[in-house]
Formats: C-alpha cells, sequence, structure tokens
C-alpha cells in the first residue's frame, strides 16, 4: 500500500521537474533570440533603404515631373515627421481612410500622374532583390515617426467603421485550416520558429510592441517589409485568398491593429528574424 500511494507523488514530481525544464529551456531560448535581436539591431539594413526612400521622396517623377514633398498625410502637405504615428485615418480630398501605403498611392496618382496600377504594380520586392520605390519611401516616412506616440484617430464615421471592419476580419476563421488572425495573435505564450507571436487581442503592451516595430527589416529576406506585406502574408499562411494591394480589407485590419496599440511609442522601421 504504502508502494502505491508513493507512485503517483513520483510520477508527479517527475512531471512537475519535466515542466520546469521545459519552461526554463523556453525562458533559455526566449533569452539568447532576445541578445540576437539585440545584435542585430545595431546599424539596422533599414537605414539604407530609408535614404534611397528620401531621394525618392524629393525625387519629380512621372508624367507631371513632380515631387511628393506635397503629398498631405494627415499634418499638413509635405509634412513627415509623426504623420505615420496617426495612421490610418480618414482623407476628405479621397473621402476614405487610408493606411500610409494606400496614401501614398493616391499622391502618386494625384501629384505626379502616375496611374494606379503601375503605382501598385510591384510593391513588394523579392527576396534578396533591391527594395521597391514603395518599401523605399515607406521606409523614410515611416522612419521618420520614431519616438513619436501613436494616436490612430477614431473621430469621423469612416474611421470608426474601418476598426469594426477590422476587428471583425481579425476574428474572422476560414480557410482550409479554420484560421484568424487570432488563431495566432489572440492566445498568450506562441511562437513559429524562432518568432514569437503578440497576443494582439489580449493584451495592449503586445498589441503596441507589435504595430510600433512594423515595417521592418527581415533578416532572413534581406529587405525591408512594410505592414501591407505583413498581412498579405499572413493571409498566405492562413491559405486565405489573396490579399489585394491597399485593398478595404486591409486597411481596416491596419485601422484595428493601431487603434490596439494607441499610447504606444513608433520604434520602425525596425529589425526581425
Amino acid at each position: 500500500m504504502t508502494i502505491r500511494s508513493a507512485q503517483p507523488h513520483r510520477l508527479l514530481g517527475g512531471l512537475l521537474a519535466v515542466w520546469v525544464s521545459a519552461a526554463g529551456a523556453q525562458t533559455s531560448t526566449q533569452d539568447e533570440i532576445a541578445k540576437y535581436r539585440q545584435m542585430l539591431a545595431d546599424g539596422n539594413p533599414a537605414e539604407l533603404t530609408e535614404a534611397r526612400g528620401e531621394d525618392l521622396w524629393k525625387q519629380k517623377r512621372g508624367p507631371k515631373q513632380a515631387t511628393l514633398e506635397r503629398c498631405d498625410l494627415g499634418l499638413g502637405p509635405g509634412v513627415v515627421t509623426g504623420a505615420h504615428a496617426q495612421l490610418p485615418r480618414y482623407f476628405a480630398d479621397a473621402n476614405r481612410v487610408m493606411d500610409l501605403e494606400a496614401r501614398l498611392v493616391y499622391c502618386m496618382e494625384t501629384l505626379q500622374g502616375i496611374p494606379f496600377d503601375q503605382a501598385t504594380r510591384r510593391p513588394f520586392s523579392d527576396q534578396g532583390q533591391p527594395p521597391t520605390d514603395m518599401e523605399s519611401i515607406v521606409s523614410y516616412v515611416v522612419a521618420a515617426s520614431r519616438g513619436v506616440k501613436i494616436a490612430v484617430p477614431q473621430n469621423h464615421p469612416m474611421e470608426k467603421a474601418a476598426y469594426r471592419r477590422g476587428e471583425l476580419a481579425f476574428y474572422y476563421r476560414g480557410g482550409p485550416f479554420d484560421f484568424s488572425c487570432a488563431s495566432c495573435h489572440g492566445v498568450d505564450g506562441q511562437r513559429i520558429r524562432l518568432q514569437d507571436l503578440p497576443n494582439i487581442a489580449g493584451s495592449k503592451e503586445a498589441a503596441q510592441r507589435a504595430f510600433s516595430t512594423w515595417p521592418a527589416y527581415r533578416v532572413s529576406q534581406g529587405a525591408v517589409r512594410t505592414m501591407q506585406w505583413r498581412l498579405y502574408d499572413c493571409f498566405r499562411q492562413q491559405r486565405f485568398p489573396e490579399l489585394k494591394y491597399t485593398s478595404q480589407t486591409s486597411i481596416d485590419l491596419i485601422t484595428y491593429l493601431g487603434v490596439k496599440a494607441n499610447g504606444g511609442s513608433m520604434d520602425a522601421p525596425a529589425i526581425k528574424r
């Protein structure tokens, strides 16, 4: 009887030891990943893309041979500093809510005369290839908001509607895996390979950390990846239909994520695995 009663205690003790060992290993792994990222952060290659973006911002281009220096990103024509921290937002001249990339496309069309199809033909670079014009300009504009508080507005009815649709899209399940955005980003402690998956739905700090560090330079791909790309690739991994560049759904999702992150400070372009 004594032997039998001791066996559950030994089993429990063994399971506890395994759990502690696994938890310790996970903590150790997370610490090493944090050290790896800290080392990479010294001399972010995105700085080269930012410099190219500044040149493109000031360069006369398109049929109208105009620069983007009069592009209104929400704080007035040509004002770049702090603009990204307040996007997406409603723009009266376009009568719609726009994120940064949609607004840049709009300015290319209206100021430079570049047709929409041409402006959106190749927004993302292939792995290991030079950055696209859009990736470069986005990097330049985003960098001008480093340290600025995130303040995605919810004043206009269209901004509020975009947030509500974005929330619905975040929790929408579908595809062959019956996934949603929340499947990965609505649970604590999840990770894909070396990448922690922030619980955006459950923690304001996690939402701020995630939103504030995109766009980012992806070391594994050797390229700056924009927020539109991030969502595009998430849809691909969920096996959803291809997310159209600057589509309403993409802007709605970015609005939802941005509002969830309000109060945090922008720290992008960041550097990621």
